[in-house]
C-alpha cells in the first residue's frame, strides 16, 4: 500500500524568542525540519512526502535547502490559517488507497519503531495514535478547586497520527471546529474509534527554549 507522510510546520518562533521559526533552528548542524523528514525517509524510501509551511516561508526554506544540499524528494504545500486548514491542504495531495502519517515539522525525535507500529496498526485498523504514559502526578483543575486524577487513565498524545487515507481526508471535509488540536479528534467527531499505540518519550515537540538543549542531548541516540 502506498505510504504518504504529511509533515505540518506553521511555528512562528513566538514561544521560542528566536529570530526564526522554530522548524528552521539549526540542530547538530542542519535545520530541525529537515532532521524530521530525514526520518520518515529512512523509515521507507519510497514514502511520499508532503511538507505543508505558511505562505511567507516557501521561499525560506527553499533557500535553506540549497544551503544545506538538502535533497530529499518532498512536495511543498502552502498552509492554511490554522493547523486544521494546514492539514487539509496537504492531504489534498494525498491519493487512495494508502495510509497517510501525519506528523509534526518539528517532532525529530520519532523513532522508527514508533512510526513502524503506527503504520502497521493503521494498515490493520484503519488509524494507529501513538502515546505516552505522564511519569508525573496529575491534577484536574475546576471552579471547586482541584484534585488528582489516576495517571494511569490519562494518555499524553504525539505524532505521527496515521490513518487510512480515504477516512481522514473524508474527515477532514467537516467544518473547522477550534477543539480540533489533533487529526485524532478531527477523525472521532466522524464516530470513528481511536486506536492507541506506544509512542517514544524521546519523541518531543521542539516549542521552548529548553528544548533546543535537551534536543542536542537526544540526537545521537534516537532511532
Amino acid at each position: 500500500m502506498k505510504l504518504y507522510a504529511v509533515i505540518v510546520a506553521g511555528g512562528t518562533g513566538k514561544r521560542m524568542h528566536a529570530e526564526i521559526p522554530k522548524q528552521y533552528l539549526e540542530l547538530a548542524g542542519k535545520p530541525v525540519l529537515m532532521h524530521t523528514l530525514e526520518k520518515f525517509k529512512a523509515f521507507d524510501d519510497s514514502i511520499e512526502i508532503i511538507t505543508v509551511l505558511p505562505e511567507n516561508q516557501l521561499r525560506f526554506w527553499g533557500e535553506l535547502q540549497k544551503k544545506y544540499s538538502f535533497d530529499i524528494p518532498h512536495t511543498l504545500v502552502k498552509g492554511g490559517k490554522a493547523r486544521f486548514f494546514s492539514v487539509r491542504n496537504g492531504l489534498k495531495f494525498v491519493e487512495t488507497p494508502g495510509l497517510v502519517a501525519i506528523h509534526d515539522g518539528v517532532r525529530p525525535f520519532v523513532s522508527l519503531d514508533t512510526i513502524k507500529r503506527c503504520f502497521e496498526t493503521a494498515e490493520k485498523l484503519g488509524n494507529a495514535i501513538p502515546v505516552i504514559s505522564p511519569s508525573d502526578t496529575l491534577r484536574i483543575v475546576s471552579d471547586e478547586g482541584s484534585k488528582t486524577i489516576n495517571r494511569l487513565q490519562v494518555k499524553q498524545v504525539q505524532t505521527p497520527q496515521v490513518f487510512n487515507a480515504e477516512i481522514i481526508k473524508k474527515a477532514y471535509l467537516q467544518e473547522y471546529l477550534p477543539e480540533f488540536t489533533d487529526d485524532a479528534t478531527v477523525l472521532e467527531r466522524t464516530g470513528v474509534k481511536i486506536n492507541l499505540v506506544d509512542g517514544n518519550r524521546e519523541n518531543i515537540k521542539i516549542t521552548n527554549p529548553e528544548d533546543l538543549v535537551i534536543s542536542t542531548a537526544l540526537l545521537p541516540v534516537v532511532n
